[in-house]
This record gives C-alpha cells, sequence and structure tokens, in this order.
C-alpha cells in the first residue's frame, strides 16, 4: 500500500526534536523521556530500574524551549517536549552516614548526630519544589529538627530515594536519606509492635502451614480456580453492601 502525501507530513508532524546530552534527535511527541531516549539509540545500563514511578533510578533534569528555569522530572513518567535539552542524574553524590542500626535506639538526638547537617536547613523549601513524588521535604526535615520522627515517617511516605531534593538544597542537606533512617527508626522502635504477627511468623516456623502449602502447589489451575472459589470467607461486615460476583476476579 502506498503512502500518501498528506500520511507522510501526519507522521512528520509527530516528531519533534529533543536535545540529550546536547545532541539533537528527532522523536515521537508522545513518547515519554525514558523511551525517547531508547528511540534516539540509548541502551539503559543503568539509571533504569521500575519504568514505574516507584524507584527514583531515573531522575532527569531539563530545560524547556526559551525558559530560564531549570525543571526535572523522572524519566519514565516525563514527556518530551519540543526543543527539551535533558540529561540524566541517576545518582546523586550526596553524604550519606554509617551506622551499626542494632546499636540504635529510636531517638532524635541518634539523627542529630548523624547528619548534624539537617540544622543547616533555612526553610527555603526548593527541596520540596523539586520533588517529582510531591512529597513535602521541608515538612519532614522541620519535623526532624524538633525530634518528631514520627511526623517525618508519615510526610516522608512517599519519597523514592531519587536524591533531586539534595541536588537543590541551599544547605547542601541529603534529605532523603535522612528521611531513610527516620522511617527505620520509627518502624524499628517507635511503632507498636502486632502481636498477630508474631504468632503468624512463630506459626510458619514450626510448620503448620506446609501441608496446605505443598497441597496448593499441586493443584493444577482449574482445581486452583476451584478451591479459591469455594474457600470459606469472613462474613460481610455490617453496613458493608459489596457481596462477591460469580466468576469475579476479585
Amino acid at each position: 500500500m502506498s503512502t500518501t502525501a498528506d500520511e507522510t507530513k501526519k507522521v512528520e508532524a509527530q516528531l519533534i526534536p529533543i536535545y540529550i546530552m546536547g545532541k539533537q534527535y528527532e522523536v515521537p511527541e508522545s513518547l515519554t523521556i525514558m523511551k525517547a531516549m531508547e528511540y534516539s539509540g540509548y541502551k539503559y545500563i543503568r539509571g533504569c530500574g521500575c519504568r514505574g514511578g516507584v524507584c527514583g533510578a531515573c531522575s532527569t533534569v531539563y530545560r524547556k524551549a526559551g525558559d530560564y528555569k531549570i525543571y526535572s522530572g523522572l524519566a519514565c513518567q516525563t514527556v518530551v517536549e519540543p526543543d527539551m535539552y535533558l540529561t540524566q542524574i541517576p545518582f546523586y553524590p550526596a553524604l550519606r552516614a554509617t551506622f551499626n542500626f542494632e546499636e540504635m535506639q529510636g531517638k532524635p538526638e541518634e539523627i542529630f548526630g548523624l547528619y548534624p547537617e539537617l540544622f543547616r536547613c533555612v526553610a527555603c523549601n526548593l527541596c520540596t519544589k523539586i520533588c517529582p513524588m510531591d512529597v513535602e521535604v521541608m515538612d519532614y526535615i522541620a519535623a526532624l529538627k524538633r525530634g518528631d520522627i514520627l511526623a517525618a515517617r508519615e510526610i516522608s511516605f512517599d519519597c523514592i530515594q531519587c536524591g533531586l531534593c539534595a541536588s537543590r538544597c541551599m544547605g547542601e542537606l541529603p534529605q532523603y536519606h535522612i528521611a531513610q533512617i527516620a522511617r527505620r527508626l520509627a518502624g524499628a522502635f517507635l511503632t507498636p509492635k502486632a502481636e498477630h504477627l508474631k504468632t503468624m511468623v512463630a506459626n510458619i516456623d514450626t510448620g503448620r502451614y506446609t501441608e496446605g502449602l505443598d497441597s496448593l502447589k499441586a493443584m493444577d489451575l482449574d482445581m486452583l480456580k476451584t478451591t479459591y472459589s469455594d474457600r470459606e470467607m469472613e462474613p460481610a461486615v455490617a453496613g458493608d453492601d459489596w457481596t462477591p460476583k460469580e466468576n469475579s476476579n476479585l
């Protein structure tokens, strides 16, 4: 089938110029930065992980045509724009303290000792503005300065460790590393322990579920589906009008 002139123009109109490490390439306008780089012939060896916006491995900085600002984003999520100049920074050389976690007790003073630069924060909020996950970075830093590790844990929950916050910090704080130790301390020392989880682990260790798991692994797919559909279910909560439907995938 021959290609008409109008079809050719339509295809050409979908290509836009972008600049990768200073070199111009023509790429389809609907691609993400990651896919545009691969379309241009780049092979990812590092700086590419989940491809879904949850690992922080593809941090990218770029400048838009005619705009003095430097923008940032994740290459797997950010769509290319005409005349975009971009480069990736899959690793940012921020300071990361070393410590023996087993010797810690979950106290704010431990974070202060590991990261005294915490108090160099001038509340400029550049860290929050650059975060691709919209984490209120400055707020969790402020919480830690007050010694509130649990608040910092909650505020920093969506941090994916991309390091972009540290790249813009006037006080040169490694915010994402500080958030990580705060979450670890909160989980290990400050969050109430689930007693039922301890019981479940003990049951697993004693082999309570081994026979049942072996039985499931020996079933074919049809038998697994039947077993799942016929399983005993907890009664619905009062006021809950949801009921499982026949052949449901839920």
